[in-house]
């Protein structure tokens, strides 16, 4: 055999690595052991940081940070955030944000319920302090659900991820950044609620509207971005969607009772498993004909929700005090009192600030 085939072979192994099924089964009992350990944990933690949070919420609703601490720190985001805040976006923060939170809803006090549910409360100026929108609260929540669907062939799905619900903002006239995205996936949510248990969503005449209104924006960036490009270094390939889009993300279709029988199920399968017992293998085969139809695909007005949402719960909200003292808190002198530099130094070979601690 040669090298470049002997090469080939060890891909193919590495690709598509031969087990028997009952390394398969251990592999996956192991998974689930660092799933269940991993939740185990970020319920403690829960627990651990509530008093810590409280207690830096009154830090910083003292006089010298109460008007400028979230809206600095939100400004200083960390890339996973800081990628979905518009020039536009950021203008409307930085004038209007007055608190952020998140909260952990379904931890109780004794640490039982689904850690990884979470709920953002974003709180904002209002009146003349704020001439985009008149809410005073944006509280959006984020629901940890399964789901097992078996397809037309008997093949099982499964799905797991956070759900929710559009948000509306009440934009006042011309400020909506979102050009009127946000509205039309709100309604769309609305008229889903009230229709009859066997209309498709597709019937409806808001899901039409919410086509519509999602090919002109993206049409509009299109546009926008085209007009950019003679500056090529500084445009992104896709016209960014508006941080105030986020509050339409829904996830999927998933209620709290569908993802209570898919957790019963799976962990019987797996009481199964670690009892050596033997459960039907018949999930996640790939079949091309047995593909399911997800409109949400169409009608997800913000795709990256998800991981936005996660980034500002596990990184922004616990490292607040991080993203809040950068350089701008430091005195220079402060910083360089023990370092002694001569004028005619090189300025290249001097210490440098930190830009963020």
């Amino acid at each position: 055999m040669s090298t470049e085939q002997q090469n080939q072979s060890l891909m193919e192994r590495i690709q598509r690595p031969e087990m028997s099924k009952e390394t398969q089964k251990k592999i996956a009992m192991v998974e689930q052991e660092f799933i269940l350990a991993e939740v185990e944990q970020l319920r403690h933690s829960t627990l651990l940081f509530r008093p810590l949070f409280e207690k830096r919420k009154e830090l910083i609703s003292t006089p010298d940070l109460v008007d400028t601490f979230w809206t600095r720190v939100m400004l200083n985001a960390p890339a996973e955030i800081e990628e979905h805040i518009t020039m536009e976006d950021a203008t409307i923060l930085a004038s209007t944000l007055k608190n952020l939170s998140v909260e952990r809803f379904e931890v109780d006090d004794k640490g039982n319920g689904e850690p990884r549910s979470f709920r953002l409360t974003f709180e904002f100026r209002t009146g003349d302090e704020n001439p985009y929108f008149t809410n005073q609260t944006l509280v959006k929540d984020f629901y940890w659900r399964k789901q097992v669907i078996t397809t037309a062939n008997g093949h099982k799905r499964h799905w797991d991820g956070l759900v929710s619900e559009p948000v509306r903002i009440n934009w006042k006239e011309g400020q909506d950044p979102t050009k009127g995205l946000l509205d039309a996936a709100c309604d769309l949510a609305d008229a889903e609620k009230k229709k009859a248990a066997d209309t498709d969503r597709k019937e409806l005449p808001e899901f039409e509207a919410l086509m519509r209104k999602r090919d002109e924006v993206e049409a509009a960036g299109d546009e926008a971005k085209a007009e950019d490009d003679e500056d090529e270094d500084d445009v992104p390939e896709d016209a960014p969607l508006s941080f105030f889009s986020f509050f339409g993300y829904r996830g999927s279709d998933v209620t709290a009772e569908q993802s209570k029988a898919a957790t019963k199920e799976e962990e019987e399968k797996y009481e199964k498993l670690s009892k050596g017992e033997d459960v039907e293998e018949n999930d996640d085969e790939d079949d091309e004909d047995d593909d399911l139809e997800d409109d949400f695909e169409f009608i997800e007005i913000f795709p990256g929700g998800e991981e936005l949402a996660i980034a500002v719960a596990e990184d922004l909200w616990p490292n607040a005090m991080k993203y809040f003292v950068t350089d701008a808190t430091i005195e220079e002198g402060d910083y360089y009192s023990d370092v002694d530099v001569s004028d005619d130094e090189d300025e290249d070979e001097r210490p440098r600030k930190k830009t963020k601690v």
